[in-house]
């Protein structure tokens, strides 16, 4: 009784079953990031113990902290993308030394999370015309859905086209299809818990298949080595923080990724909170700060500990649709995924194309608010328009925000309808061009 006055899950039309069922919906749909992210950390040069221990460790205490201090059903892990900049590029551009590349990330979680301190980060997004707000919205959706077709082996990368249909008789599409097809079928009946009776089922499919994996063990040592990371010195006995404030790239690198994180969380917050009922009529995200707060310090500890960037995943939607309403969902993503650093080598049998379906109907669902854009207006359609585009089409959401921010302040110059563009607008557009220079 206690747990659901703190959580307030009754007085939110939940309960506690329905929030233990949503974090497991939410933690199944991410489970993929334990196989991941250990593989792009490895690359970088973190041991590959080490690099397990810190993506579940760290995946499973920040989104406790997001359950318990924002009461939201949204959860945190190495963020897709940046954790492939870090493998790739940042630990270069740090000639080689992994430990810098962490003191980048780390340096950044530390900025954003003076910015929502000082009430910047929130007071920018009140600053989003409601109609680029919906537009967020809707091509969040349309991303969702194309990361699920794209883990489903639905589409595919091709040369000519840039995206096609895969060939239906490839046993990831079959995965895939039979998701997206348990899934909405079980949704068109009412069945409870259908997004996740949609995951097992696909994970059940796949065994014949030979794409859901047999484990190749039960337990995973844990390893604390890459923990501090940007406090750790290199050969010549430099910290790798003390490299980043001395090194011009590392700082620009650090202001790239933040831009990207910094709007990035605030996409995700939106599709999350439109599933998970706490977006208000004029598209504020109920409890932002605190929501904003814990993202932009998870930020930071994925550096400390050497996980990379860790975010707000958009895929904790899932949850939201499956009856996620408190931060008891997270609370219990947050263990699973805690456990998961005991057992790694068990939960990453469920294949990414297991969680197709759940995506795919995720992205359905948030696609309702493109009626709410009034397309007769140039100035509320035409951003919108850009940032729905934007979002799939160069597969980011920060890129996609930016695209629209930049299309509604040059649509009210030439309009004559100027006056309309907030301070802030201004100050995130131009923010906007200077990343897009340097990223």
């Amino acid at each position: 009784m206690e747990m659901e006055q703190f959580f307030k899950a009754v007085e939110r039309g939940s309960s506690t079953g329905q929030e233990i069922r949503a974090g497991l919906t939410t933690f199944l749909a991410m489970a993929y990031i334990i196989a991941v992210n250990p593989s792009l950390m490895v690359a970088a040069g973190i041991p590959a113990n080490a690099a397990v221990t810190a993506t579940c460790l760290g995946a499973g205490v920040m989104t406790i902290l997001m359950g318990t201090f924002a009461n939201r059903p949204l959860a945190c892990a190495s963020g897709m993308g940046v954790n492939a900049v870090v493998a790739f590029t940042l630990v270069g551009v740090a000639g080689g030394d992994w430990h810098a590349a962490m003191a980048v990330i780390f340096v950044e979680g530390v900025a954003i999370l003076i910015l929502v301190l000082c009430g910047l980060r929130e007071a920018i997004m009140d600053a989003i015309p409601v109609s680029l707000r919906h537009g967020i919205s809707v091509g969040l959706g349309l991303f969702i859905a194309m990361i699920g077709l794209k883990d489903g082996g639905i589409i595919v990368a091709s040369e000519s086209t840039l995206v096609a249909l895969n060939s239906v008789t490839d046993p990831t599409f079959i995965v895939g299809a039979i998701s997206i097809a348990a899934t909405v079928v079980l949704y068109s009946m009412d069945v409870k818990g259908s997004l996740l009776i949609g995951i097992i089922i696909a994970v059940i499919a796949g065994i014949p298949l030979g794409i859901t994996q047999m484990p190749t063990g039960l337990v995973a040592p844990l390893d604390f080595s890459s923990f501090g990371a940007p406090f750790m010195s290199d050969a010549t006995g430099t910290m790798g923080i003390v490299k980043v404030f001395v090194t011009p790239t590392l700082l620009i690198f650090a202001f790239s990724l933040m831009m990207s994180d910094f709007f990035d969380t605030m996409g995700t917050a939106m599709a999350v909170a439109k599933q998970g009922e706490f977006l208000t009529e004029d598209g504020n995200v109920e409890d932002i700060k605190e929501i904003l707060i814990v993202d932009s310090a998870a930020a930071a500890v994925g550096g400390l500990v050497g996980a990379s960037s860790i975010t707000t995943f958009v895929e904790s939607a899932s949850g939201a649709a499956d009856g996620g309403r408190t931060g008891l969902t997270s609370v219990v993503t947050g263990i699973l995924f805690i456990l998961a650093s005991f057992f790694a080598p068990i939960i990453t049998i469920i294949s990414s194309a297991a969680t197709c379906g759940a995506l795919v109907l995720v992205g359905f669902l948030m696609m309702s608010e493109v009626i709410e854009i009034d397309w007769s207006d140039l100035l509320e359609s035409f951003p919108a328009f850009m940032i729905i585009a934007g979002v799939p089409f160069t597969y980011s959401i920060s890129n996609g925000i930016g695209f629209g921010f930049i299309a509604y302040v040059l649509v009210a110059a030439v309009t004559g309808q100027i006056r309309k563009v907030k301070p802030l607008m201004w100050v995130a557009t131009l923010a906007f061009v200077v990343y897009f220079f340097i990223a």
